[in-house]
């Protein structure tokens, strides 16, 4: 086992070099959850998990529920099934509700306000109503409660992570909210044991290999509780050590490494980027990213075999995606075509042919 071999081994579990057969609306599911403050790009990971998804299919499936996005795990959104949206939020809602405490404390966000403010959204989204922060406002100013941007941010957080609201169908271009209760009727709850049970166990098969310390930063556990899932599920799992890190998973490695070339077109936040923390060099072996791929907003990574080689941005037009990318070392030709089946797909997801043009960096 070497460090490109773990790295093609993360790949497959997450879906990057053996799509699963379940699509992609499952995938969510199978990751556990996806990251998706970026609602656009965050939709083109669970397309490229799957060959023959399209944009188009992926909004009318979320307009329906068939996957939500809300604020768990971090202080940030995520994709995640309505089977598992519960528990994860009994499970990680608490640890990040200490996270942003902070800035509860500065915008004057007290516990009675946070609690008013989960009675009032809840009772303006009651009856099946949807609706956009912005036509949420009226109700908390009604009630006397803030209604600046980022109160009406930190509210709509605080009632999210408190398992009362979760997204809604949009209304064109704008995201709504809708009561979890509507969305998710039959969601899950687990006890304690069993949710850290189950979400150690999911990570570590669909991420791993991983270490603890990865799973502490995308999860907002502390060490404790890793210690104490490990202990639940720890007989279901396998641990390998390499130059010096502990790395846990479930299932054998592969028997071999794709031929390649393998490219991907990943956008910044895909979970092979923002699922690790102390083994995200993996993905950088020769570390050619340094900080900017720490800073992935702006960007896309574009992989090749496994491996940081470029970013890229996309324009999306009427008429068609293109792809401007920097690449930090030289395509050969059949990576250059293996590029260029890689946006052709990307194209056929939004429903638009794709244009390449690549830079050296």
């Amino acid at each position: 086992m070497d460090a490109r071999s773990l790295a093609f081994w993360r790949m497959r579990n997450l879906g990057l070099l053996d799509p699963p057969a379940t699509g992609a609306v499952a995938t969510v599911g199978g990751l556990v959850a996806v990251q998706s403050q970026d609602f656009g790009p965050a939709k083109w990971s669970l397309g490229d998990r799957d060959g023959a998804a399209t944009e188009a299919q992926l909004d009318v499936a979320f307009a329906r529920g068939d996957f939500l996005r809300t604020h768990v795990l971090r202080p940030t959104w995520h994709f995640v099934s309505p089977d598992d949206i519960r528990w994860l939020l009994a499970l990680t809602g608490p640890r990040v509700h200490q996270l942003i405490a902070y800035y509860y404390r500065q915008l004057g966000l007290d516990e009675a306000t946070l609690t008013r403010g989960d009675e009032v959204l809840v009772a303006a989204l009651s009856g099946g109503t949807q609706l956009t922060r912005k036509d949420l406002v009226p109700h908390l100013a009604a009630a006397g409660l803030p209604t600046g941007n980022l109160a009406v941010t930190h509210l709509a957080m605080h009632a999210e992570l408190e398992g009362l609201i979760c997204s809604g169908a949009p209304q064109g271009k704008q995201q709504t909210y809708a009561l979890l209760a509507d969305r998710a009727p039959q969601a899950r709850m687990l006890d304690a044991d069993q949710a850290l049970g189950e979400l150690t166990l999911r990570y570590f098969t669909s991420h791993g290999p991983a270490t603890a310390k990865d799973f502490r930063w995308w999860s907002s556990l502390t060490l404790a509780d890793i210690r104490r899932g490990l202990d639940l599920v720890g007989d279901r799992l396998r641990s390998l050590s390499f130059d010096g890190l502990t790395y846990w998973f479930a299932g054998a490695p592969p028997e071999s490494v794709p031929a390649g070339p393998v490219v991907h077109l990943l956008q910044g936040y895909d979970e092979y980027i923002v699922g690790y923390s102390e083994s995200k060099f993996l993905l950088d072996l020769a570390r050619r990213g340094g900080a900017r791929l720490d800073r992935p907003a702006a960007n896309g990574v574009l992989l090749v075999d496994g491996q940081l080689t470029g970013h890229w941005r996309r324009t999306v037009t009427r008429h068609d995606v293109t792809f401007d990318l920097e690449v930090y070392a030289q395509l050969s030709a059949d990576e250059e075509a293996a590029l260029r089946a890689t946006a052709d797909r990307h194209g056929r997801f939004l429903g638009l042919p794709a244009r390449v043009s690549v830079a050296p960096r």
